[in-house]
């Protein structure tokens, strides 16, 4: 029987039977092709279905093995559990589902007291799908604090050449200049001097990341909010700052609680986080907090009437489930605050060591080492001629790592890195596997002749 475009041939069956429950034949899966273009004419037994879809799957790679991505890929039973009951809850139903509500009422309370908001009532903050959404909500509430101000020149935004794409993609959506700065050297990340360096009294902000999907490192957003400290001395503009903490503000305040980055700084008004990342929560949530409520202008939240419920809210999407909401919220009580740094200090130990290791191998240089993020991204010497950063990523791939490779950005297109992100559940054990398969690839590599990628297909990485 064929479920695709095409003549479709009917399985037998005993009149009056139900099709959903038909699982007689045990070699009905091997006899059928999943439907490509249209849908199959019969419905099939739901264990039929799963075996199938699950088969597929078998081609994907091994999120556990996946040192690209910075999402989270392993979560405790109870968790999943939870999550499960909780697929059917819609986050917008607020009326409906009012605990849901208050679990997200207080992540938001959790997140005001660990980015140090000196008043945590006076916080306004909400879930969303992730930083993606998150930072369009910050890049509104900037651009609109600043129209209010009169001007009428094009609003521009400051930031980083490195800044995660959806800083992109805000400029070109809502008609804002993206001013870039480009790395320069060794200088891979924004610094103050250069941030300041272009504001006028049209930047809506400056966006400092802690810290750089490029290389794990984070920015000095104590210095630039300081920079503009003296901006608005001599010149009158007041510039707020936006940290994109999508990784590091849920590292910095458990490994780091003395570097100031956060809320304790007057001039950062808006802080952002992906929950499904070093929040330790299955994708897809994010948090985006303001300190007080006049850094976000009360018309861009909307009261809406909803299923016999008046419900605020400021977000690009509406319907979406509550499970990861409650899933947050699990982690929260379950880890508390010593449980959250024990297995960031785990994940930042394992990259440090990992790190230190690759180093000694002889061919690569550091760019990073894992001390700041748990990530940390090296490339080949300069005397390495035989294989590049591709042709290791490409081996590794063999026995299942998946390792980018990729170019950095404008004024550093010449290097090009690998980068371990080391999450929870990526042991000290695993990464030693990862060293011996490196280190057996080694030869291989060293005895070919050059370069087997072509350095015209590289692109930079986002993730």
């Amino acid at each position: 029987m064929v479920l695709h475009s095409g003549e479709t041939k009917r399985p037998n069956r005993r009149g009056g039977s139900n099709p959903l429950l038909d699982g007689m034949n045990p070699a009905l899966a091997a006899t059928l092709t999943l439907p490509h273009h249209r849908l199959g004419d019969e419905p099939l037994p739901a264990d039929t279905a799963l075996q199938l879809v699950r088969d597929e799957l078998l081609l994907d790679g091994n999120a556990r093995l996946n040192l690209a991505t910075f999402v989270t890929t392993w979560m405790e039973p109870q968790a999943r559990e939870l999550m499960a009951e909780c697929a059917d809850k819609n986050m917008i139903d607020k009326d409906e589902y009012p605990q849901t509500a208050e679990l997200e009422r207080r992540c938001v309370s959790i997140l005001a007291d660990l980015w140090r908001a000196p008043d945590r009532d006076a916080v306004i903050g909400c879930s969303t799908t992730g930083s993606s959404e998150a930072c369009m909500l910050a890049g509104m509430a900037l651009k609109r604090r600043w129209s209010k101000l009169g001007r009428t020149g094009k609003p521009n935004l400051v930031m980083g050449v490195n800044v995660q794409v959806c800083w992109e993609k805000f400029c070109e959506y809502w008609e804002v200049e993206p001013r870039l700065v480009p790395m320069d050297g060794d200088r891979f990340h924004l610094s103050a001097e250069e941030a300041v360096a272009r504001c006028d009294e049209n930047t809506i902000g400056v966006v400092a990341i802690l810290g750089s999907t490029f290389d794990g490192s984070y920015e000095p957003v104590a210095e630039i909010s300081a920079a503009l400290d003296e901006v608005q001395e001599r010149t009158g503009w007041d510039i707020p700052v936006h940290v994109d903490g999508a990784s590091g503000a849920m590292i910095a305040p458990f490994l780091d609680p003395e570097l100031e980055w956060d809320f304790r700084l007057p001039r950062v008004a808006s802080i952002n986080t992906s929950g499904h990342k070093y929040g330790l929560v299955y994708p897809g949530v994010g948090w985006v907090l303001w300190r007080h409520r006049d850094a976000l202008p009360s018309e861009l939240v909307f009261n809406v009437n909803y299923l016999g419920g008046e419900m605020p809210t400021f977000a690009l999407n509406f319907s979406r489930p509550g499970a990861e909401v409650a899933a947050q919220y699990y982690t929260f009580v379950r880890l508390g605050r010593e449980g959250y740094r024990a297995v960031q200090q785990a994940s930042r130990d394992v990259a440090t060591g990992l790190a230190e290791r690759i180093g000694e191998l002889g061919p690569f240089r550091l760019l990073t080492r894992g001390d700041e993020l748990p990530v940390f991204a090296f490339t080949t010497k300069p005397e390495v001629t035989a294989f590049d950063v591709f042709d290791v990523s490409r081996r590794l791939r063999e026995r299942g790592w998946l390792v980018p490779a990729y170019t950095f950005p404008d004024n550093r297109t010449d290097l090009a890195v690998l980068r371990v992100v080391c999450r929870n559940g990526f042991t000290h054990d695993l990464a030693d596997l990862l060293i011996e398969d490196l280190r057996r690839a080694l030869p291989e590599l060293e005895a070919q002749t050059g370069p087997s990628h072509d350095p015209k297909a590289s692109t930079a990485f986002h993730h």
